[in-house]
Formats: structure tokens, C-alpha cells, sequence
């Protein structure tokens, strides 16, 4: 929400929920009575193409969504070096409600211009207009409504909502109040229904131009360089036709510089391109590599986590794993697709998140094995190579602590990493388990100068090693026993060796 929230602020189905798709009822339920009254052959070209372009556009915006949340992850080529914040995913949740809106505009253009009916599939110089009509006016007018949108006074009331995103996403494009979203749409219908008045409009032409700002939109709002260096070496002009990611992205921490659409040549002109620009290009291309000082090794749980993994669905995502919905039952082909691409081209783990904490950088990589795959005695040692590769490259990596989460951290598997441990004693990274770091957690909150610590405490594995490590220490440590003999039997194996610095309540020092 804008700061200072104006007229036309909120979309009209926004309480709407996921039942705003109700919207488009009437699209469907006019060609379902003209089929039903005529036959299939009353469906022209323009009308047939409709919801099926909604839906490409759905998918394509989907793709770039997954996209740069896997290279924001793993990618050196970060442009801000932030991460997005809670607030900032669920504020950009209602990236469809842009194509609903589109959608429902293309159908009453549809019924308003019979012309539209005899639409050919192709016209050249119907895409030659629409290029040139975007270059010129679309491109000119968007460039002065956007430096407007920048005054305070409509900054406050609108512009603010979409640069609340100082690290963007591809669907920050689109993210936007209604009022901005009817005066993009009314400059975007400038090639669309010019060429419809001239006579040389086309279908194609159409669905290609949405496309198209589709295209640079997202990429343009993607926060990692992308746009190889090459394509402006073979033809130099073209720094003036094309924005890349890191010239808007200094418009979103700059805010007064780089206000161009998709061609930065209006910025040129004006004299509000960043000085900046071609540095952070080149300096974003080249990237830098991030040593991560801890990484935590997970690994997939049942075949529905995938929608957990941040390069899914935000809305599937938010919901608990074991949620059963009904939706989720379709998704189930995607589930079983990104199980067996993962067992066949799984060869290492992946980066899913970093997280930066104070001076602390943070990492969780991915085992590309689901929880079943553990339980497959056969797969053991397929599983112990993809961990011990992870392991390796940490360490050359310069990590100084892996964590092994879940099942990676196995008795049965590897030992809790001991057979790593083992088998590479000169290793640089060290390898902890959750039981470890359990224990460092408790052994740090004892104070250093502590003699005498008393543990309440049963057979458990965590109790097991703090007692052993305090006994290391010199410390004296009294056992609160759980009347189990197990422990009890364990305790004892230790006395003789810890000289004598466990002790039992009513005993007399050994």
C-alpha cells in the first residue's frame, strides 16, 4: 500500500480472494453459448485466443519467478545484496491481478470493435507499426507520466507501493495500485488500436507485443545481471533499445535517474541516466563469489515439498506441507517430474537460501533426494557421494561449519558424519550434526568460570555429550539419574576415565 493511499488505490475484486478469477465468468460463459448455438465454427481467431493467452501469461511470469529465485540463491551475479523480506512477498502475492485486468479489457475491446473479428493470424507491417508506435509515443509518454509518478505528491499516493521493493523481483514489475495499472494499460492499447484503425492488425501481433512486455518487464526487474556483454559488442546501439537489470535496479535504490520503460534512450536525452549505470553493469556481470561461513545440509522430505522450495508457488508455499487442498492433487504430475529429474540429473546439492545474519553469512543447500530415497538400502551410497561431494566443496569453498540436518546426519548412513570425519581428517570445515549443535548451545550458555554443573537429565544423546564434554573440561558434573540403567551403566564406563568428575546425588566423591 502506497504511503499515502489515493483514489483508485485497491483493485476491485481485492477481497475478492482467489475467486476474483470469477471475473472473467462472462468470457467464458459467452463462448460456451456460442458453441453451443452455432458450433465451434462460430469461434473466430481473436476470441479463441483470449484465455489461452491469460494463461501463457500466467506460465511465463511463472517461469521468471522460478528463475530468479534460483539464481538469486545460487548466483554470484546478485545486483543488491539484501534479501526479500517477508512483507515484500506477500505485498507482491496479487502479481495476476495485472492479466485479469488485461483479460477482461481484451473481451470488451472484443465486442466493442467488430473489426477485431476478422483478424488475420500475421501482418509485417502491422508488427513493423506496432515496434515503431512503441518506440515513439509508448515509450515518450511513459517516460513523463513515470518522472510525474515521482513528484510527492503522487509518489505518496501511488508510485511509493511499487518501490517499497528496493530488492526486486520480476513480478515487482507488475505490482503497482489500479489507478497506475489503467494509465499503463491505456499507453500499451496506443500500438494495439492504431493498428486496428489502420486496417493491418493481427492476432499474432497481438499476443507477441504482450509478450514482449512481459519479457523485458521481468527480466528487467530480475535482481542478477543477466544480459550478456556480447550483444552490445556486436551492435553498440543497441545500450540505447534495451535497459538490463542493473540500469532499473539503480532506479530502485536511486529513485531520481534511469526512469526509461524498456529503452534507456530517453533517459540520454534528458540527462537522468545514473552515472553509475555502466559500472554496476559490469561490476554485476563479473559477480563475486559468496563464502558462506555456515551451511546447513537438507535435503527434500515427501514429494509435495517441492512447493515449499522458494522457486515454487508463494501461495502453495505458505500453506503447512501436509495441507489437502484440493489443488494440490494436480500438481502431483510436477511433483513426480521434479522427483525423477532430480534422481537422474541430481548429481550435487543446491543452494535454496541465504540468509544474512549481522556479520554472519548463511547458506541451506539441498540434498536432491527425497525422505523414501533414505529408507532404499541400495541408494545409501549414491546419497553418502552426493554429501561427501557438498562436504568437499564447502571446504574449498572455505566454509567453516556444515550442519548435516534430517536424515543426512543418519547412524545408518554415515554415522552422523563420523564416516566423513574419518575418512578426511585434515578437513577444514567442521562437520556438525543437530544433536552438536544442540549441545554447543547448551555448553555456551554455561558459564566459563563454572566447577560444578548439575544436569537433570535422561538417556538422551545431547546429555550423553555435554556430560562428556563438561568432564573433559575438569568440570564436576552431578547426574539427576532417571532411574534408567542405561544410563547408568553408561555413566559408569566414563568414571574411570573423566578421574572421577561425575557424581551421583547421596554419593561420596570417588
Amino acid at each position: 500500500m502506497a504511503t499515502r493511499p489515493g483514489p483508485l488505490t485497491e483493485w476491485p475484486w481485492q477481497r475478492m480472494g482467489n475467486f476474483k478469477y470469477l471475473v472473467m465468468a462472462p468470457v467464458v460463459v459467452h463462448g460456451a453459448y456460442r458453441v453451443m448455438n452455432k458450433g465451434w465454427g462460430d469461434i473466430d481467431l481473436a476470441y479463441s485466443l483470449i484465455l489461452p493467452s491469460l494463461a501463457l501469461r500466467m506460465i511465463h511470469n511463472q517461469i521468471w519467478i522460478s528463475l530468479s529465485r534460483y539464481q538469486t540463491a545460487r548466483s554470484k551475479h546478485r545486483i543488491v545484496d539484501r534479501d526479500i523480506e517477508f512483507e515484500q512477498v506477500d505485498r507482491e502475492r496479487g502479481w495476476d491481478d495485472q492479466i485479469v485486468f488485461n483479460g477482461l479489457l481484451f473481451y470488451v475491446g472484443y465486442l466493442a470493435m467488430p473489426s477485431v473479428r476478422r483478424f488475420p493470424l500475421w501482418r509485417t507491417d502491422g508488427a513493423v507499426a506496432t515496434a515503431l508506435l512503441h518506440a515513439g509515443p509508448v515509450e515518450f509518454l511513459y517516460y513523463w507520466f513515470h518522472r510525474a509518478l515521482h513528484h510527492h505528491f503522487l509518489y505518496s499516493r501511488y508510485h511509493s507501493h511499487h518501490h517499497a521493493s528496493i530488492v526486486t523481483e520480476p513480478i515487482t514489475s507488475v505490482i503497482h495500485p489500479f489507478g497506475e495499472h489503467i494509465v499503463y494499460f491505456t499507453l500499451f492499447a496506443i500500438p494495439m488500436l492504431s493498428t486496428v484503425y489502420m486496417g493491418n492488425g493481427s492476432a499474432l501481433v497481438f499476443v507477441l507485443y504482450i509478450v514482449y512486455i512481459d519479457f523485458m518487464n521481468n527480466m528487467g526487474h530480475c535482481n542478477f545481471e543477466l544480459v550478456p556483454k556480447w550483444m552490445f559488442q556486436v551492435f553498440p546501439p543497441l545500450k540505447y533499445l534495451m535497459y538490463t537489470p542493473s540500469f532499473h535496479s539503480l532506479h530502485h535504490t536511486q529513485f531520481r535517474t534511469n526512469y526509461s520503460l524498456f529503452m534507456p534512450f530517453y533517459d540520454y536525452i534528458y540527462s537522468t541516466m545514473d552515472k553509475a549505470s555502466d559500472e554496476l553493469y559490469e561490476s554485476s556481470l563479473k559477480g563475486t563469489e559468496e563464502t558462506p561461513d555456515l551451511v546447513h545440509l537438507t535435503h527434500m522430505t515427501n514429494l509435495q515439498s517441492a512447493y515449499h522450495l522458494r522457486v515454487g508457488f508463494a501461495s502453495i508455499a505458505s500453506k503447512p506441507s501436509d495441507n489437502s487442498e484440493w489443488y494440490m492433487w494436480t500438481l502431483w504430475p510436477l511433483a513426480w517430474l521434479s522427483m525423477v529429474v532430480a534422481w537422474i540429473y541430481g548429481s550435487s546439492a543446491f543452494v535454496v537460501e541465504r540468509i544474512k545474519l549481522k556479520k554472519m553469512k548463511m547458506q541451506t543447500w539441498v540434498v536432491p533426494r527425497y525422505n523414501f530415497q533414505y529408507g532404499l538400502t541400495w541408494d545409501r551410497e549414491s546419497i553418502n557421494d552426493l554429501i561427501e561431494k557438498a562436504i568437499l566443496d564447502a571446504d574449498v569453498r572455505g566454509v567453516k561449519v556444515l550442519s548435516l540436518g534430517l536424515l543426512n546426519q543418519a547412524k545408518q548412513l554415515n554415522g552422523n558424519g563420523e564416516l566423513f570425519r574419518q575418512k578426511y581428517p585434515k578437513l577444514g570445515v567442521r562437520i556438525v550434526d543437530g544433536s552438536g549443535l544442540a549441545t554447543g548451545v547448551v555448553l555456551k550458555s554455561i558459564p566459563s568460570d563454572a566447577k560444578q554443573v548439575f544436569l537433570h537429565t535422561g538417556t538422551s544423546k545431547i546429555a550423553r555429550a555435554v556430560a562428556m564434554a563438561l568432564c573433559g573440561k575438569g568440570i564436576q558434573v552431578y547426574l539427576y539419574l532417571l532411574a534408567t540403567m542405561s544410563l547408568l551403566l553408561w555413566v559408569n564406563s566414563f568414571v574411570e576415565y573423566f578421574h572421577g568428575n561425575i557424581f551421583y546425588p547421596g554419593d561420596h566423591e570417588s
